[in-house]
């Protein structure tokens, strides 16, 4: 539920309403990582995870700057969206099993919320644009392939933890 209220009176209202809820998403998801990499086994896939925390603590820090330009306040939205992903991952991950297997289960999980991810951010790219924001969509262009590229990193490693997760 949102802290308070707004409108969505014009364009630049949904902008703003949506990069609340992106701030949302990846501070949940700065929470939720360190979980991940401590559960996961595949020496490739921890180093992947973290690697995108630290992306992702540099995307909160870009959306951030977005906000102070705009003179709004980054808090306000709660990402339901993203909170029922972590909580399919957390549930997934959590459970006893041939680490190969649960290694598979984490990035299905990763790449879902990475892929709820480029939606959104493709979405407030395109409204910056539409607003004349070039700058702002650059940010969030910048953000948006780093998503895709954790994406395919995440590709890339299930091509071998499914094929141990087979055999498991």
């Amino acid at each position: 539920m949102a802290l308070f209220s707004m409108d969505l009176d014009s364009l630049k209202d949904l902008f703003v309403d949506e990069l609340r809820d992106l701030y949302d998403a990846e501070n949940q998801i700065t929470e939720a990582l360190p979980k991940l990499i401590e559960k996961a086994q595949y020496p490739q896939l921890k180093s992947a995870l973290q690697e995108h925390l630290e992306v992702t603590r540099g995307q909160i820090r870009r959306l951030e700057s977005i906000f102070k330009r705009l003179e709004e306040k980054p808090t306000g939205e709660s990402c339901k969206g993203m909170k029922g992903l972590i909580k399919e991952g957390d549930d997934m991950s959590t459970r006893d099993g041939v680490p190969s297997v649960i290694d598979a289960a984490i990035i299905s999980a990763v790449q879902r919320v990475e892929h709820y991810e480029m939606a959104g951010y493709g979405t407030v790219r395109s409204y910056a644009e539409l607003l004349g924001e070039k700058e702002f969509a650059n940010l969030l262009q910048q953000t948006l392939e780093e998503e895709k590229e954790a994406d395919k990193t995440l590709t890339g490693l299930a091509k071998t933890i499914n094929v141990h997760a087979r055999a498991a």
